[in-house]
């Protein structure tokens, strides 16, 4: 059988970067060679309703083996990487047996990854640890999570033997764009409640997350020739900088952690007539979201007092909720993963997720999706890595929350 580490690297070698400015389903096109070739690998283990549809989900279905009445469980993780870093010609690289000390990603680059930066690698010494080779991402999120998921289904096919309940099997385009559930059937998908595997370090089960919106601010500037601009130019970047200072330096995500939300200028592009400046507004508290998106109000509106009423444009869209609020009646869901962690060796570590998943969308349509590390670390950038002993165990959490629901009489423990 097929390992998890090797089922990574095969993943991780497909680009399938998404692109947020893309108006297509999927968003690339790239998408789909992944997906078609899960879709392959699903078949060969025993799936045989695998497909993948027009928009890149790919779904698929193994079917239970026991006659006891078991929640249908569902498996999720989504296939795109990250925008912000390069992901053509990934390169993983396998450093056996850590020992502590600096790994050199790229001699000719100078690309180093320092246990004096990220201190974390230290809690792998004697592991084997996959790097990038310092010019693209790793890819791990989240295509160690769908290794996971792949690996477990295939040693399932090759043991028969071992009861479970019918499982439900979900792969994603676009998540980290945003869109990841936009298409997402959660009828058709069929489950009773699912886990999404796309969480970071050993340990960590997550069922709360920020509710998220995107701010697009647009000031208009009116443009005049400078030698002449008294008392008649208005500079947009002028009055973009203005709104930004209005709003607190010590809430930016560099300044944040834990439960603190924050504002974050993500991208500003501007000229004299005209600048657009586009936040990400996050905060896992309810009240304390909606306070948040009043306050830009207040200063746009702010602006306009100074400036004049058409100055500024302020467009606020809400992208996904905490999915605590869904998960909190049906908690149980938690306590299965909680406790196939635990017999797995596994210390659970609970802490609200400082971004979104699937999940969250998901459990707002009726799919209660608590979030499942899979061992990678410093998504989204060069200095990815991901131990394999941390993937190994991320599937054998899946197999044992398999193992257990076999106990489960409808959606309650037994």
């Amino acid at each position: 059988m097929e390992t998890v580490t090797e089922r990574f690297l095969r993943y991780a070698k497909k680009d399938t970067q998404s692109d947020e400015n893309s108006k297509t389903v999927p968003s690339t096109k790239k998408q789909l060679i992944l997906a078609r070739m899960l879709v392959k690998e699903l078949k060969e283990a025993g799936l045989k309703d695998a497909s993948v549809d027009n928009n890149g989900y790919v779904m698929a279905t193994l079917p239970a083996n026991t006659d006891k009445k078991t929640p249908v469980i569902g498996w999720i993780a989504h296939m795109d990487t990250s925008p912000d870093f390069t992901a053509e010609n990934v390169q993983p690289v396998i450093h056996k047996n850590y020992d502590g000390k600096d790994i050199v990603l790229n001699s000719k680059k100078n690309i180093v990854l320092s246990p004096a930066d990220f201190p974390e690698l230290l809690e792998y010494r004697g592991q084997d640890i996959i790097t990038t080779d310092g010019t693209t991402l790793l890819g791990a999120d989240d295509k160690a999570g769908i290794a996971a998921i792949m690996t477990a289904l295939s040693w399932l096919h090759e043991h028969p033997e071992v009861r479970h309940g019918t499982l439900k099997i979900g792969f994603t385009p676009d998540e980290e764009i945003g869109r990841g559930a936009d298409h997402f059937d959660v009828k058709k998908f069929g489950a009773d409640f699912a886990y999404t595997v796309d969480g970071g370090s050993l340990g960590e089960l997550e069922f709360e997350n920020f509710n998220a919106a995107l701010a697009t601010v647009t000031f208009t500037g009116r443009n005049v020739h400078p030698g002449t601009a008294k008392n008649k130019m208005i500079n947009s970047m002028h009055l973009a900088m203005e709104f930004n200072a209005m709003l607190p330096a010590h809430e930016r995500p560099e300044h944040t952690e834990g439960y603190e939300g924050f504002f974050h200028l993500i991208d500003i592009r501007g000229e004299v007539e005209k600048t657009v400046m586009r936040y990400l507004v996050r905060d896992h508290d309810r009240e304390h979201f909606e306070y948040r998106k009043k306050f830009l109000e207040e200063c746009a509106s702010l602006i306009r007092v100074k400036y004049g009423p058409d100055v500024v444009k302020l467009e606020l869209r809400d992208q996904y909720y905490n999915m605590k609020e869904k998960i909190e009646p049906v908690k149980y869901v938690v306590d299965l993963a909680r406790k196939a962690m635990i017999q797995c060796g596994v210390k659970p570590i609970e802490k609200p997720i400082r971004g979104g998943t699937d999940g969250a969308r998901l459990s707002y349509m009726g799919l209660p999706t608590p979030n499942l590390f899979t061992g990678g670390h410093n998504f989204h950038g060069r200095y990815e890595f991901i131990p394999i002993p941390s993937m190994e165990k991320a599937v054998e959490v899946i197999l044992k929350i398999i193992e257990l629901g076999e106990k489960y009489t409808g959606l309650r423990p037994a």
